[in-house]
């Protein structure tokens, strides 16, 4: 929603995701040209305070993934830092307190208005000063707030200064958090009257695909001594921009008051918006003064019912659907959590194409745009508000300020988030450590109440675990936090005997004996491990009240450092066993600093576990994988949120008449191995199975596996020996973009044979890159979860032959060319065009 905030805001909504302005030009973009300085200096806040000396920055801005001074071998690579306080958890990044300042000159469209201030989201604990005047603090770094610059402002053509100070310090989070102005500030100003913030609220109570309800409630505010007689126009665009309806009606708003306006209008022979077409209408309500427009606000909104219910489970316009869900955290990998627009679009994008239909925001707000890109593709969210209440996961962390920070932080959240089609679900808490006790269950219980006021139209849930330290009460404790959900949140609620990737019919989930006692409830698993995946969809596909679930995590993240990442330990030592064995892979974790538990590596490409998933998912009919060779006297220990050191490969130079073990994942009832146009192996799949597995000797050529069903082949897949590393390859996932800075262009730099096959054995090979044009280099990056060089160089080494480089326009059209030149190699040259 396009809005203008007054004093009460907490968050400005954005138009379009790659644009610098609002189409309402009192809302402006205020991301270009701050100054910053890392450090906790004293009289920063002051006007006339020198700051010549600083850095210039454009948001957002993440100053946790810059490389840090004084780099010591093995101690200060890159951005991490082996003492920094979070160690392990936060992936050895560093926080503490920054300053940001900017000028700016008042203008003659501010004079008699209000002038706001908004941040979409800062890391965190934030102060504000303007003109050297304190407005004021916000702990919470995922919510959006706003200050009302009015009172302080200037006079017409003199200069103000903005100060912001952002202390990330402590050991406050479980997870890398990134520090500073990681998403976008506005500069907002309005009328007397106006409508409120998040002030237009749409919902769609009757749909069908004849004709369509759609409900609008308009709240509008007159900050002026004397009533005031408006006209006040809404109009609906259909999906391609068509006005299909315009409706206008006199209003009067009292003096200092507010009035609340609602419409109904019907849309015959509505688009509805679904995951395979995510079509949008739009809301555009406006004052008229006369002839005048003094507001103006535009609203996309989808035309789509939602229902649960345990006969029928989740229902998107009367269809069932499965939740194909993933955890995500905030980061974007080399960028760390600098939420650019372009970056939050291509992580859906990537994980649509992976297969999933939903993500969890696990465990915080996500960014708007993030929540835009959701709408524009098809992606489901469980919007999540909080990963503690008042017991600490950390001594610094949220609750500290929960008691008198979640309503107003919970509001935010739900004004901000409830017009966004995409958002099905609220989400409460996780993995709350007074869930059981007394004082859980009245939080929960005022957290859903007010869930509810907000937003009548979606459930709400929490992600409940009982592990330990969780088991030390009873699970009857936890039934009365429960019963205030609408829909039950079960992490890793699973207790099998099976071994990793294999059905176990004997599998007992708590879904069972839950529903048994409350039979008109629904569930969900809100988090689950790979080894798991299985067993959970095939209870989602055999029970209606089993939504489906998210796994842990659809992308790697910085943070909880090495917990997906298998180990290779010496014989005979003994091996962790479940969840328990968390510590062997995190404590000892440098320099691993990123989870490696991802369906997707840290810059995007498909790793093993995503193409089991897509197989489990019923996505592809086949899948082969081939383990990376386990050396003698070792053993490989799977991490509890890992799988199975796999690579989608048939390059072993090294294993040249050597065994090496093949993994085909389908769910056809046979599977027959060709290598170089002959059978060599052939395995029934086991009918609680989806996996045949193979021990073959290495032959260099081509590998097809081939699925067959009563003698008929239903599906292949097939892997190819790359030759040797010929040359650098550049590919850009678009190569036309906007000429912003909120736009980029990933181009992926791949070590390629001479038939441009990717080299997946090359690791150590540093492709250099040098770029002209009017953009810089964002960010350089690559999947190794060990890899601690620089993210921020114009150099970085592959990983498993891939690297990435992130180019961002610095705002004027015309031509970038990228090369890439690495020793040895043929050097790779891209055009990119920016508009």
């Amino acid at each position: 929603m396009t809005k203008k905030i007054l004093v009460i805001c907490f968050i400005i909504s954005f138009v379009d995701g790659s644009a610098q302005n609002n189409e309402d030009t009192h809302t402006s973009s205020f991301d270009v040209g701050w100054r910053f300085l890392k450090d906790s200096t004293v009289l920063a806040d002051a006007a006339d305070y020198d700051d010549s000396k600083w850095r210039t920055i454009d948001l957002p801005h993440d100053w946790s993934i810059e490389d840090l001074p004084n780099q010591i071998p093995d101690t200060t690579v890159g951005p991490f830092d082996r003492n920094s306080i979070g160690k392990a958890a936060t992936g050895f990044t560093v926080g503490g307190t920054g300053w940001y300042r900017r000028k700016f000159i008042t203008g003659r469209s501010q004079q008699n208005k209000h002038v706001a201030i908004h941040f979409d989201g800062v890391y965190m604990n934030t102060d504000v000063w303007l003109n050297g005047h304190h407005l004021g603090n916000h702990p919470y770094g995922y919510t959006p707030f706003c200050f009302d610059l009015t009172p302080y402002l200037k006079p017409v053509g003199q200069q103000n200064v903005l100060a912001v100070r952002v202390r990330n310090e402590g050991k406050n989070s479980r997870w890398y958090s990134g520090s500073g102005i990681y998403r976008h500030v506005w500069l907002i100003v309005t009328e007397q009257v106006h409508i409120d913030n998040w002030g237009v609220y749409i919902t769609t109570p009757e749909v069908s695909t004849n004709a369509a309800t759609v409900q609008l409630t308009s709240t509008i505010n007159n900050g002026q001594g004397s009533s005031r007689n408006i006209n006040f126009v809404t109009t609906i665009l259909s999906p391609e921009g068509k006005v299909i309806n315009r409706t206008q009606r006199a209003l009067q708003v009292g003096a200092n008051a507010s009035k609340t306006y609602e419409q109904t209008i019907t849309v015959s022979n509505p688009a509805l918006w679904s995951v395979e077409t995510p079509r949008l209408y739009k809301a555009v309500t406006e004052i008229k003064d006369g002839n005048r427009t003094s507001d103006h606000v535009e609203t996309p909104f989808g035309i789509r019912n939602i229902r649960f219910d345990a006969m029928n489970g989740f229902t998107l316009n009367g269809k069932r659907v499965l939740l194909k869900g993933g955890c995500i955290h905030h980061d974007n990998g080399p960028l760390g959590t600098a939420a650019i627009d372009r970056a939050e679009e291509r992580k859906i994008e990537l994980l649509k194409k992976a297969g999933y239909n939903a993500i969890r925001t696990s465990h915080n707000p996500p960014s708007k745009q993030l929540l835009d890109a959701c709408d524009r593709l098809g992606m489901l969210v469980l919007d999540e508000a909080f990963d503690m209440w008042v017991n600490a996961k950390n001594p610094q962390d949220y609750h500290l300020y929960f008691r008198d920070w979640y309503q107003k932080d919970l509001e935010s959240m739900i004004l901000r988030d409830r017009n966004h089609p995409s958002v099905i679900m609220w989400s409460i808490g996780n993995e709350i450590y007074e869930a059981p006790d007394s004082t859980g269950h009245e939080i929960a219980k005022q957290l859903t109440d007010e869930v509810h006021r907000l937003d009548a139209t979606r459930p709400v849930t929490e992600a409940i675990v009982f592990l330990p330290p969780y088991t030390k009460k009873p699970w009857e404790d936890y039934e009365p936090n429960l019963a205030n959900l609408d829909v039950d949140g079960y992490n890793y609620f699973l207790d099998s005997q099976s071994v990793f990737f294999q059905r176990d019919s004997a599998t007992i989930h708590r879904f069972d004996t839950e529903h048994a006692k409350h039979p008109q409830k629904v569930f969900m698993v809100t988090e689950y491990l790979p080894s798991a995946a299985l067993e959970n969809w095939e209870k989602a596909e055999k029970y209606s009240y089993v939504l489906g679930g998210f796994k842990w995590t659809a992308i790697d993240y910085i943070g909880e450092a090495g917990i997906g990442k298998p180990l290779l330990l010496s014989q005979p030592k003994k091996l962790p066993n479940g969840l328990m064995g968390m510590g062997m892979f995190y404590k000892n974790a440098w320099p691993v600093f990123n989870a490696y538990c991802g369906d997707l590596d840290l810059i995007g490409n498909r790793k093993a576990a995503s193409y089991y998933q897509s197989v489990v998912w019923r996505n592809s009919p086949i899948e082969m994988l081939v383990h990376r060779p386990i050396p003698d006297s070792t053993k490989e220990a799977i991490a509890p949120w890992g799988f199975p050191d796999e690579l989608k490969s048939w390059t072993w130079p090294e294993q040249k008449g050597k065994k090496v073990q093949v993994n085909v994942y389908t769910r056809s009832k046979e599977v027959k191995l060709e290598l170089n146009g002959k059978v060599i192996a052939e395995k029934i799949v086991l009918g609680n199975s989806i996996t045949a597995n193979f021990e073959i000797d290495y032959q260099p050529g081509i590998l097809i596996a081939k699925g067959f069903d009563n003698g008929t082949q239903t599906c292949a897949d097939t892997l190819t020996t790359a030759g040797k590393p010929f040359a650098v390859r550049l590919k850009a996932d678009r190569k036309i973009i906007n000429a912003n800075i909120n736009d980029l262009s990933f181009v992926s730099a791949d070590i390629v044979d001479e038939k441009g096959h990717i080299v997946p054995w090359v690791n150590d090979v540093e492709i250099t890159y040098r770029i002209t044009g009017d953009a810089s280099i964002a960010g350089v990056g690559n999947g190794d979860p060990a890899d601690m060089s620089s993210f921020q160089q114009n150099h970085k080494k592959v990983y498993q032959g891939r690297g990435l480089v992130i180019i961002r326009p610095n705002g004027a059209p015309g031509k970038i060319i990228l090369k890439a030149k690495a020793k040895g190699l043929a050097e790779g040259s891209i055009e990119i065009i920016t508009k």
